[in-house]
């Protein structure tokens, strides 16, 4: 068996000729039951990754080792996971570097936990509050599960963010993630962490929660203008000249809010761009129950 051959407790992704996708972790004498028949691991165990097994129903299945995205969508989980398309934006638009020291409020089921280490790396450090235990658990379950052992470089922490930021030795930290259905309540907790230049990022599922967090980031006074988007993942049918988009997408999941903190003692210039008639407040003239009161 060579060094990369796939081994007893691997995981490993089968995908059959529709692209359908089986994560199933090796076990000699074991076998797998699909509706195209049975495939037995030891036919697995010993092979290159990217080998073909066949099922006894004669059903060729490619085998991969999943990817860290495959693992995610497969993974059990208690709150809602960050999807990969988000998780990739959250990485690159957070600029989230080896050796980055991020604080991420909201550990969930550990599926961005997991973005966060890996990007970090060896020597880097990530600190995950989560609130709730069984969540916790459940997000420790997880990232245990992907790396193989639990990584030196995470520490987990059950309680309330600003209540553990206020009462542990945290130091400044380069990155700060929030995946709080309240995120800007804990804005003035965490932004003091935040070394200057460094960045936050909220991630919100919905547009009161979007408009709730940039404009608290905006009069808090120490971070530069917020940027919010949402990214919109559509795969595309390709078959020689049949060219055209899926009829299915993953479309929105969340929004991403980024913004950098100044420098201590900085107050950021005022924004220059004019506000929509109303986006304030109502006219004077109109009634809060619109034209026809």
């Amino acid at each position: 068996m060579t060094a990369d051959a796939l081994a007893p407790g691997d995981r490993v992704q089968l995908i059959d000729p529709k692209g359908r996708r089986h994560l199933i972790v090796l076990e000699p004498g074991r076998q797998f039951h699909t509706h195209q028949g049975i495939i037995e691991h030891d036919h697995l165990i010993g092979q290159p990754e990217g080998c073909v097994v066949q099922s006894t129903r004669g059903t060729a299945y490619l085998a991969f080792r999943p990817t860290l995205a495959d693992f995610v969508l497969a993974m059990p989980r208690g709150a809602a996971v960050v999807y990969p398309k988000d998780a990739a934006m959250l990485i690159g638009y957070a600029d989230v570097f080896p050796g980055a020291v991020v604080l991420e409020a909201g550990a969930g089921s550990g599926a961005l936990t997991c973005w966060l280490l890996r990007a970090a790396g060896d020597r880097g450090k990530v600190i995950s509050v989560e609130r709730r235990p069984d969540f916790a658990m459940i997000a420790r379950r997880n990232v245990t599960r992907f790396f193989g052992a639990l990584p030196p470089t995470w520490r987990l922490v059950v309680g309330d963010l600003t209540e553990v930021t206020a009462a542990a030795p945290i130091r400044r930290v380069d990155r700060i993630v929030l995946d709080l259905l309240e995120p800007w309540a804990c804005v003035p907790a965490v932004a003091r962490l935040l070394v200057p230049g460094g960045l936050l990022c909220s991630y919100v599922a919905t547009t009161t929660q979007l408009s709730r967090i940039v404009e608290t980031l905006r009069s808090h006074g120490e971070f530069a203008e917020p940027v919010a988007f949402e990214t919109l993942l559509r795969t595309w049918h390709v078959d020689g000249l049949a060219v055209r988009p899926d009829h299915r997408m993953i479309g929105h999941t969340g929004f991403l809010v980024l913004a950098r903190r100044v420098a201590d003692g900085v107050i950021p210039p005022p924004r220059r761009r004019r506000p929509a008639h109303g986006a304030h407040r109502l006219p004077e003239s109109q009634p809060p129950g619109g034209e026809d009161g």
